[in-house]
């Protein structure tokens, strides 16, 4: 008998596992469309108005030639959410062998530390926009999607390493009986 199981394999009733993949999934794409903030500006007679999403801003950055704050965000609201979404997935929907699953959950574990980076990045954008005189920042809709798509992630992220201590925990239990 192989040692190698998903997680699927031991809890074939937790149904809430792929609903709060997919959930995620879809509020981190959702949440990277919509602007998070509207930025006001008036100079003079002039007047500007800008709302910005995850991606327009990172598009903006990279324009500006603020190439590592660019890369930065990008890497850390962008493709390290979706790596994320696409390893717990593997975690819970592929045949693994605990120590597979164990080096996985470990570096989810220590990238996840840097999960909300994007957020305070986000927030440290709105308060020195807010420092010009002559600038508005509202935020938008987006911000606050954006927040619990990072939120939820973080859910799933800790409900599937919980399920995964488990299920080694109890099999190294019986097994050793």
């Amino acid at each position: 008998m192989s040692d190698r199981k998903s997680l699927q394999d031991y809890y074939p009733s937790r149904y809430e596992v792929p609903i709060l993949i997919i959930a995620s999934a879809i509020l981190q794409a959702v949440a990277l469309s919509l602007p998070l903030f509207t930025v006001e500006k008036s100079v003079f007679w002039r007047h500007w108005k800008n709302s910005y999403s995850v991606f327009t801003g990172c598009v903006g950055l990279w324009r500006d030639e603020e190439h590592v704050l660019a890369a930065v965000i990008f890497f850390f609201s962008i493709v390290f959410p979706a790596v994320k979404l696409a390893a717990l997935w593997l975690i819970w929907d592929a045949k693994l062998g605990e120590r597979r699953r164990n080096w996985i959950l470990h570096w989810l574990g220590l990238l996840g530390k840097w999960s909300m980076l994007d957020v305070f990045v986000v927030a440290v954008i709105v308060v020195a926009a807010k420092m010009e005189t002559l600038t508005r920042v509202e935020p938008q809709v987006g911000i606050y999607v954006f927040g619990v798509s990072v939120f939820l992630s973080m859910l799933t992220t800790m409900h599937v390493s919980w399920l995964a201590r488990r299920s080694m925990s109890f099999w190294s239990k019986v097994l050793s009986a």
